[in-house]
């Protein structure tokens, strides 16, 4: 991921700060440290299959408008919680840029599919089993 998607992602986003339930005894009552980070994602002008897998990542942190919702206040200071919040911004468009492994087929040989059929043939035949009983099966 390059260095200048980070700096626009960081200077796209608006900080806000709320008055935390957070540690912090009488102190959280009193100073606004919880932080609520918002960037918009369609400015981002992030490519499609990243973006694709930002809004799989993301899900409900996402609002109809676009915007990405980050809100950190597991510290007791604004500092560290706006620090905590701009990390998670980070993790989560590195995230989005890491392209998933593609699956490989498993390729089983013909030992192991006539197994497989005998396993699921004598499976159906205990399922058959529980059926209803008729008076011409006594």
């Amino acid at each position: 991921m390059d260095k200048g998607l980070l700096d626009r992602a960081h200077a796209l986003a608006e900080e806000t700060f709320l008055a935390g339930s957070g540690p912090g005894g009488q102190n959280a009552n009193k100073v606004a440290t919880e932080v609520q980070l918002r960037v918009n994602i369609y400015a981002l002008r992030l490519p499609p299959p990243v973006f694709a897998r930002l809004r799989d990542i993301a899900g409900s942190k996402i609002t109809n408008a676009g915007d990405l919702l980050i809100t950190a206040r597991q510290h007791r200071t604004q500092e560290a919680n706006r620090q905590a919040a701009r990390d998670k911004l980070e993790e989560l468009l590195e995230a989005a840029h890491r392209q998933p492994k593609k699956r490989a087929k498993t390729r089983v040989n013909r030992v192991g599919k006539t197994q497989r059929l005998k396993a699921k043939k004598a499976r159906g035949q205990v399922k058959a089993k529980r059926g209803k009983v008729s008076r011409h099966d006594w």
